[in-house]
């Protein structure tokens, strides 16, 4: 007879939660009296925090196994929350943010509930059906990185975020490394791109000589802004503990990684349905480049960094679905999408 598990304790205990000071400065009235669990989330878990008088919250924690090293990335969205606060980057206002797992059993934090969307798949409504408002969320999006790419670091107290000496060098360096010691792991070899030192060469034979300090999303795509229902608008960017110190130049190349348009390599579906009527990538460089008032000559360098950096993170996870770390299936998935990227990053490389 195989013994029972003990029961997990619940991911926010309200008792717990409704026992913490800091709910005294956060809006509403009265003890929240319900989480509802809310789609978006990746690595970490948001919930609608609903008070006593019917004031609606979020609530934002990472997954139930996080370990300390969650606190930092917590730590960090919360900062530059605090320092967006007053600009013109659409951005959830922080309320509240709590670092000492001991209050609810991990760092967590309360934000401004987002009356939007998240655009993934099949899109809603107009967007679904007017292929101006699919153009219009395109532009919206990047005039978003537009507004970040405009603020000055340490005019709103952020300019120490991250360390920038050697910020050009450091991008190909890191990176190279991470690709690097995945060799190390059992049959990733036979797998690996063979772009991965042409893609690196020619990013250090082709670095910038200058770059713009600027603020760095650091994920910038669809899965991590919000738009709103009734207007192709742009409501919010959010999940900002990836910021940084850096060009800005580097998240309107992140963005159009995941673009498709004619001439791409082959591989891959469009992040959205139904994708008629996007502009392409040279448009809406353009657009950033009038909203900026930035040269743009160094984009394509740009363009393949993004691709390069971008690589490396998901054939992290292929590394850790090989070691039986993560879902296998994932893994190649996402194994196979570093792929197009390599492609894409070769196909730039090439152009005259």
């Amino acid at each position: 007879m195989s013994e029972s598990k003990p029961p997990q304790e619940p991911i926010v205990d309200l008792a717990r939660l409704n026992a913490w000071p800091g709910l005294a400065d956060v809006p509403g009235e009265g003890p929240v009296e319900s989480l509802e669990p809310l789609k978006g989330g990746a690595q970490n878990l948001l919930f609608t925090m609903r008070r006593a008088d019917g004031t609606e919250l979020v609530l934002r924690r990472p997954g139930r196994h996080a370990g300390e090293e969650a606190v930092k990335p917590f730590a960090r969205e919360s900062r530059v929350l605090t320092a967006l606060a007053g600009t013109p980057v659409p951005h959830p206002r922080l309320h509240a943010s709590c670092l000492d797992a001991r209050v609810i059993g991990a760092p967590f934090s309360v934000l401004e509930k987002i009356e939007g969307f998240m655009p993934r798949g099949d899109l809603p409504g107009g967007y679904g059906a007017d292929p101006e408002w699919r153009r219009k969320l395109a532009f919206e999006l990047v005039g978003g990185a537009a507004s970040l790419a405009a603020v000055d670091p340490g005019a709103i107290g952020l300019g120490d975020l991250s360390r920038t000496d050697g910020w050009l060098d450091k991008q190909i360096s890191r990176y190279l490394k991470m690709l690097h010691g995945y060799r190390e792991t059992d049959g990733y070899t036979e797998h690996e791109s063979p772009l991965v030192d042409v893609v690196a060469a020619w990013l250090e034979d082709n670095r910038p000589k200058t770059w713009h300090r600027g603020i760095v999303h650091g994920d910038l795509q669809f899965a991590n802004v919000m738009f709103r229902h009734d207007a192709p608008e742009l409501a919010a960017i959010v999940d900002w503990e990836m910021a940084a110190v850096g060009d800005p130049l580097l998240d309107l190349a992140w963005i159009l990684t995941a673009w498709h348009e004619e001439g791409d390599p082959p591989g891959g579906d469009p992040q959205l349905r139904p994708w008629d009527g996007m502009p392409g990538r040279a448009e809406l460089v353009g657009h950033w480049a009038t909203l900026t008032g930035r040269d743009v000559a160094d984009f394509r360098w740009f363009q393949v960094l993004a691709c390069f950096r971008l690589a490396a993170l998901l054939e992290r996870s292929f590394v850790l679905a090989l070691g039986g770390r993560t879902n296998r299936a994932t893994g190649d998935g996402l194994h196979a999408y570093a792929g197009r990227l390599w492609a894409k990053a070769e196909q730039e490389i090439g152009r005259s």
